[in-house]
């Protein structure tokens, strides 16, 4: 029996039917804050001592706040858009949200990307009016930090590289007027490259030819983060020249034609044996399962009429069904596939009709 799979930390709720979680890794990041904004503290309040590290803390759970906000607002959106929404995790890297996108086009894909920054944007607003109330103090200290935080936050979020949110617009642009997603990612994967080398520039390379001297805490910076993002863009370029090449073939190419009868129909009214196979469909015609000939074998011929198709179905899941048309391309099904490991798609078009299945064998 496969062990289910480890959740990615603790779990504090769900959001519109979502989990939400904190993942092991972000109390590396608040052990972080509190030793390097904790002497901030003591410097400007010396009176709190100790106590500053307390202010630190919450400092710390405010921006805990700030990421769950973002990345609540991709999960919002999405789902506004029709992506159904696994996972919400607050992390070392500051979030993700995991959703199924498959049905997701440029427009809806840039709706999702920009939500996380405006939604910081909002934050820093909401700061502002808070640093406004107060002149000194913890209070201020706090307000500050936490309005400067979520500006940072959203416009690092809005620079124009995978895997930023600013990568998702330039992917999704790129993909609107291309109509290649794949394109759409390799341009925005090589643009977060991009990115990361005008940070080394400016961190490294401007210092070097003015004679200054480095920052270690500059170069810990483009280490961390430059490393990141240099990944994520490699990654999206992978992933983009993989899409490019299942845009360049048909599902036609590997389609398997299918007998299809309603699985609450009768064995009786089973199609004469042909060598293809047979789909069972509900009520509204979705492929249900696929006939599986070892439980027909079991079921007496005299007994036939009495007996529904669906019981000799081997049962498959609703994430076999893939909408397509033979004239599509690929990628869909195998994602699909992909995503839910399945051996099998069924193939339906926008109007109903099952046009056949891919099998993964066949790929």
């Amino acid at each position: 029996m496969t062990a289910p799979p480890k959740a990615p930390g603790w779990r504090i709720g769900r959001l519109a039917g979502a989990p939400v979680y904190i993942g092991r890794s972000w109390f590396l990041v608040a052990g972080v804050i509190v030793l390097l904004f904790g002497p901030v503290v003591q410097r400007t309040l010396p009176e709190l001592g100790v106590w500053a590290y307390v202010v630190a803390g919450a400092f710390a759970l405010l921006l805990l706040v700030s990421v769950l906000v973002h990345e609540a607002a991709h999960a919002l959106v999405g789902q506004a858009c029709g992506y159904s929404v696994n996972r919400v995790v607050a992390d070392f890297w500051g979030g993700h949200t995991a959703y199924d996108s498959r049905d997701s086009t440029a427009g809806r894909s840039a709706l999702v990307a920009i939500a996380g920054p405006l939604a910081n944007a909002a934050l820093a607003g909401l700061g502002w009016l808070w640093l406004q109330q107060t002149d000194n103090g913890i209070a201020f200290l706090l307000a500050a930090g936490f309005t400067y935080a979520n500006g940072f936050v959203a416009a690092f979020n809005l620079l124009p590289g995978l895997p930023l949110d600013g990568g998702y617009l330039v992917d999704s642009l790129v993909w609107k007027i291309t109509g290649s997603r794949g394109a759409g990612m390799i341009v925005a994967g090589w643009s977060g490259r991009l990115m990361v080398l005008l940070a080394a520039w400016w961190l490294i390379g401007r210092p070097l030819l003015a004679g200054e001297q480095l920052s270690t805490t500059s170069l810990l910076w483009l280490l961390v983060l430059g490393g990141f993002l240099w990944f994520g863009a490699s990654e999206a370029i992978k992933v983009g020249r993989a899409r490019q090449r299942l845009e360049r073939v048909r599902v036609s190419q590997y389609l398997t034609p299918v007998s299809v009868v309603p699985a609450a129909a009768p064995l009786t009214d089973l199609p004469p044996p042909t060598g293809q196979l047979v789909l069972g469909t509900d009520a509204a015609g979705q492929p249900v399962g696929v006939l599986d000939p070892t439980a027909l074998r079991s079921v007496p011929p005299d007994v036939w009429g009495a007996t529904s198709v669906s019981a000799v179905l081997q049962h498959l899941p609703a994430a076999w069904v893939v909408r397509a048309t033979p004239e599509d391309d690929m990628t869909d099904v195998v994602i699909a596939m992909q995503t839910d490991s399945l051996s099998m798609i069924a193939v339906r078009g926008v109007d109903g009709q099952v046009h056949g299945v891919v099998r993964a064998a066949d790929l």
